[in-house]
């Protein structure tokens, strides 16, 4: 049985909800989109890929037609992996840049925005394979509440018009981005109608034809056409050639938990190995906002990335394995190299050889479905192809063109990604139990997410709204700091102190994540239902019944 300190301290505007069938996302029409499929009798899964679909009509400031996505299922009695990140494109290397960017300092230049930053679309066959395994209602049904808010319009929820106001100003001159997100001439304004027909067309199509029919035919000769005409490398054989993969998931021990993510080239990784560092130490034993809890955590994290940021790429390039990184003698010589009293300078380690949205859905069966999806940097590539509502990410952007990069750029070949879902089981009697399906989005943002969030709930007790209101920090590339303004005052100037650079990036897309979690309360009481926390960094709701 679930013991939480069922108080929240933190500033809220969000109640922890309880019921026995919960949909929880960063916006209510995708959240209630996903509870009409669970009304009408299909399961968790059935609910998450509604929900998806109506996100990315109602938040394509994060995640779109053209996107990529993961998930991490439980299905009663095992968990399951997919990986629905593209690949790059087959005409893609560091030559290829390099001939048309040319160089800076020493390495092929690359762009942040346009064509040569999309990499195949990986969400619709994400979707096509998670119906595939274990819809349960037609794929129409799940489509259908995305094609009426689509036609019928809705109206533009407040931290969606913050973030899309600041996408144009940079995306507002990429081919197609106008037509489709400034109709008038501007960014639309809070609680603004705004209708997306092509994007209409394009989800019926999918529910008459089926999520195949992205990939092969008219759908695919249109984005493969209107590539051509921008100078980009996406072909219909590379769309073709496309499968999303089932993937065994990876996972830490943390406090009697097991905490599980996606395997690279996913950076989930980085959260288990701080895990499995903060394992380490009494962390429960400190105050929960003190600084030597978030200095202990900000180090461990920092540690993490050194390891993540050089050796995670597509699993057929990386020069160690997962396993060899959540080594546990590795992380506890890693945890030896913290200073309690001072921030450190870490380098990489030498492990022994051997845009986004996040939503969760949970059925009264026992299915729960961790579920992330993303566009990458706001609108991603900032290009729509016309007439189809389908925005195009920008991942490509996260390939390196350094040749002695296990990341390095090349046709076929998955980049670094940084949306990451994650999952929550506990061992009893011998057997795996479902505890929490958990995410929080936001670029670098999300392993520390995922980290302090467990550290709160598992180590302090603190129940899931609580953990997601918590004040957050967020360790940058380059190893600064920025902390949110809740944080105290008395902590953040300890940072400060013990050598953490505070750094504030104006960040609109990223920020300090929003998470959504859903706790399953009593394994051995199944009609208590789960408990859900949705972000208030969001617009968003969990919703049961």
């Amino acid at each position: 049985m679930t013991r939480f300190n069922w108080q929240n301290p933190y500033p809220t505007q969000r109640l922890p909800v309880f019921a026995r069938n919960i949909v929880s996302t960063s916006h209510p029409l995708a959240a209630q989109a996903g509870l009409r499929m669970l009304w009408k009798g299909g399961n968790a899964i059935d609910a998450a890929i509604a929900a998806a679909a109506a996100i990315t009509v109602v938040e394509p400031v994060s995640c779109g037609l053209g996107g990529d996505a993961f998930a991490l299922v439980w299905d009663g009695t095992r968990l399951h992996g997919l990986n629905a990140s593209g690949v790059a494109p087959a005409a893609w290397n560091v030559d290829y840049f390099k001939r048309k960017y040319g160089e800076e300092h020493g390495r092929a230049k690359q762009p942040k925005r346009g064509w040569d930053a999309v990499t195949v679309p990986g969400v619709i066959a994400g979707w096509e394979a998670l119906h595939g395994k274990f819809g349960s209602l037609p794929f129409a049904d799940l489509m259908a509440p995305a094609i009426e808010i689509a036609e019928r319009g809705h109206a533009l929820a407040a931290i969606v018009a913050y973030k899309w106001a600041a996408a144009v100003p940079e995306l507002k001159d990429e081919p197609g981005f106008a037509a489709t997100f400034m109709p008038r001439g501007r960014a639309p304004e809070v609680s603004e109608l705004v209708r997306f027909p092509g994007h209409a067309k394009t989800l019926r199509y999918l529910a008459e034809k089926g999520p195949r029919a992205y990939y092969e035919g008219e759908i695919a000769e249109r984005i493969a056409a209107f590539a051509r005409e921008g100078g980009g490398a996406l072909t219909v054989d590379d769309l073709r050639n496309y499968r999303a993969d089932w993937v065994e998931p990876i996972g830490k021990d943390y406090r009697g938990y097991t905490v599980h993510e996606i395997p690279p080239n996913g950076q989930g990784i980085a959260a288990l190995i701080a895990l499995g560092i903060l394992e380490k130490f009494d962390v429960g034993a400190l105050p929960v906002d003190g600084i030597e809890s978030q200095h202990l955590q900000i180090e461990a994290m920092k540690l993490a990335f050194a390891d993540v940021y050089r050796y995670v790429a597509d699993p057929r390039s990386m020069d160690v394995t997962p396993e060899q990184m959540l080594d546990d003698a590795y992380l506890a010589s890693r945890a030896k190299l913290i200073d309690p009293r001072r921030a450190t300078p870490f380098n990489v380690g030498m492990p022994r050889a051997g845009g986004t949205i996040y939503l969760s859905a949970a059925d009264e069966r026992g299915m729960m479905v961790s579920f992330i999806q993303s566009n990458y940097m706001g609108f991603g590539s900032g290009i729509v192809v016309p007439d189809t509502g389908i925005s195009m990410q920008n991942r490509g952007f996260g390939f390196s063109t350094d040749p002695a990069s296990p990341n390095v750029v090349a046709g076929g070949k998955r980049p670094f990604h940084t949306i990451i879902p994650a999952f929550l089981t506990q061992r009893v009697d011998g057997k795996e139990e479902a505890v929490m399906s958990f995410g929080v989005m936001g670029g670098d943002m999300q392993p520390q997410g995922h980290l302090q969030s467990i550290v709160r709930m598992l180590d302090y007790g603190q129940q899931p709204q609580a953990a997601c209101d918590a004040p957050r920090w967020k360790v940058n590339r380059d190893f600064t700091i920025d902390i949110e303004a809740t944080l105290d005052a008395n902590t953040a100037r300890a940072l400060e102190a013990r050598g953490h650079t505070i750094q504030s990036i104006d960040d609109p897309y990223m920020d300090f994540g929003s998470g959504q979690y859903i706790w399953r309360l009593d394994r051995n009481d199944p009609e208590r239902g789960y408990v859900a926390a949705s972000d208030s960094r969001r617009d968003g709701l969990a919703a049961g019944f």
